[in-house]
């Protein structure tokens, strides 16, 4: 089926988290920190925004816990990629308590037409540009939710309909939507990714110097 060209689909990169892992090893105390770390010559969260602005969606919101700098850092890069107007940032005002805030807050920012949701990670650097298209056009009725998948298993970004909104909403803790998309079922989908970047995250400093 040819992807959808009525569907009103916007994207989210999550970057609110406390990157208490990646501090842990010396290198800083906040999410922020870690996601303005250097990979491969520039900041960290640009390969998410890439991923995102690469997205076919109408806008990117950048979810972070308030940090300046890093909202500073992503409009920069929005305007290298000729996109500055379709970056919002928001702020998740209770991201200490876990990345089911964030979602949360990235639920309650979309815009009241929004038939689904791209949901990157701020720390996934690798996404191959071309797969929120896969995703997409695996979006279709009787499917709620698309995620990728590599070497058996599953990955991000996740394309989420609008049916999964009302239970994004709800979330709370640290838990993510792992449990949204375990009550799919059937409905959810799975896309095979073409390589390991739907996988990859940077949890510690080590992680940065990743060979591709």
């Amino acid at each position: 089926m040819a992807e959808r060209k009525s569907a009103r689909c916007d994207a989210v990169v999550l970057a609110a988290g406390a990157g208490r892992r990646f501090a842990g090893h010396g290198a800083g105390s906040s999410g922020g920190r870690k996601l303005l770390a250097p990979f491969e010559g520039r900041p960290l969260i640009a390969g998410a925004l890439d991923a995102a602005f690469a997205a076919p969606a109408r806008r990117v919101l950048l979810v972070t816990d308030g940090d300046a700098d890093l909202a500073e850092a992503a409009a920069g890069h929005a305007a290298r990629l000729g996109r500055p107007d379709d970056l919002d940032i928001v702020v998740a005002v209770d991201a200490a308590e876990g990345m089911g805030a964030s979602l949360r807050t990235a639920i309650a920012a979309l815009p009241p037409d929004s038939d689904g949701v791209f949901v990157f990670l701020g720390d996934m650097p690798c996404v191959p540009p071309g797969l929120a298209r896969d995703l997409a056009r695996a979006l279709r009725p009787g499917v709620d939710a698309v995620a990728p998948c590599f070497a058996g298993r599953r990955g991000h970004p996740v394309l989420f309909g609008r049916a999964c909104y009302p239970a994004l909403r709800r979330l709370e803790g640290d838990v993510g939507a792992r449990e949204v998309l375990a009550a799919l079922g059937g409905r959810l989908a799975l896309v095979d990714g073409p390589d390991d970047g739907v996988l990859f995250d940077v949890d510690r400093p080590e992680d940065l110097a990743r060979d591709r």
